[in-house]
Order: C-alpha cells, then structure tokens, then sequence
C-alpha cells in the first residue's frame, strides 16, 4: 500500500511511500488526473496553478493539480533542485498505450520514498529562473557597490560668525 507523509528531500513538502515490497519492473501506480494540452497546461502553469502536468504528446498531458487523492504527485525527484545525501531515484516514468505510469527500477523496500526521476525537460527552466534571480542579485550589487564609489561625500561649508564689537 502506498501512503503520503513529508518527503526526505528539504522543502519538497510531501513525498509518496509504500509500506509494502515493490518489484524492480513492477508497476507503482498510474500518473492521473485531467486530459489537457500542451498549450492549456502552460497557460495554467503562467495562472499558478502547474507543477503536476505529465507530458504524453502536445496534444495530451496529465493534469494532476486538481488531484491531491492522486498519489503519483507526492512522487519527488532525488535529481531535483534539493538533494539529501543517500537519497537516489528508484522508479521511472513510463507511457504504455498512452497512460502514464511510475514503474520500480529497483527494489523499494518497505518504508521507502519512492522517487522518481522527473527529466531535464522539467528541471531545465527551473534552472534558467535560479541561474536568472542570480545574475539580477549580482548585478543589482555591482550597481550599488558602483554607487556608493560614486557618491562624493560633501561636507557642509561652515561660515565663522560674525562677532559683534
């Protein structure tokens, strides 16, 4: 039986487990949720509400977002932006007759999170965002750094009173 709980990796929120022995080659579960496109998951992901779209063709992707009873979301990546030490993929995604499923590249051992690798595909803009927010800190630095060099410090000009005689 599969279950859900905090995940191992920091900040990836919840993963998926199984309390009992899968199979290398066995089938985990089936990826489902909502029949979309391409050009609508995108949308939906500009809208905030992605990050659980399987993508089959241009023409069919799994929209998993609406559905939390959906187990295959909690599945994380221990490729992903965050790792733990000791923390490997043990699953893949597979597409048979157009439905998706997560299938074990190995043994999981009762207990275990199951992960799964989510492709360069997903992880490559993430990356381009991260690597983006960098640059705009570090040049957004240079430019405060450039004007504090810049700034000349003015001493008031102070004027000796006149004394009264």
């Amino acid at each position: 039986m599969l279950f859900v709980k905090k995940s191992q990796i920091p900040g990836a929120g919840m993963g998926l487990y199984t309390d009992s022995l899968i199979k290398k080659d066995d089938k985990v579960l089936e990826y489902i949720g909502e029949i979309i496109t391409w050009a609508e998951a995108e949308k939906r992901d500009d809208d905030g509400k992605g990050g659980y779209v399987f993508y089959i063709t241009k023409y069919k992707c799994i929209d998993a977002y609406a559905e939390p009873k959906n187990l295959a979301r909690y599945a994380n990546d221990a490729r992903g932006l965050t790792r733990k030490a000791g923390c490997k993929n043990n699953s893949y995604y597979a597409v048979r007759n157009r439905r998706s499923y997560i299938i074990a590249s190995r043994h999981i051992k009762p207990g275990e999170e199951i992960f799964v690798w989510y492709g360069t595909d997903y992880w490559l803009p993430w990356i381009e965002s991260i690597k983006a927010q960098k640059k705009k800190k570090r040049d957004e630095a240079k430019a405060k750094a450039a004007h504090k060099k810049l700034k000349i410090k003015v001493q008031p000009h102070h004027h000796p009173k006149k004394s009264s005689r």
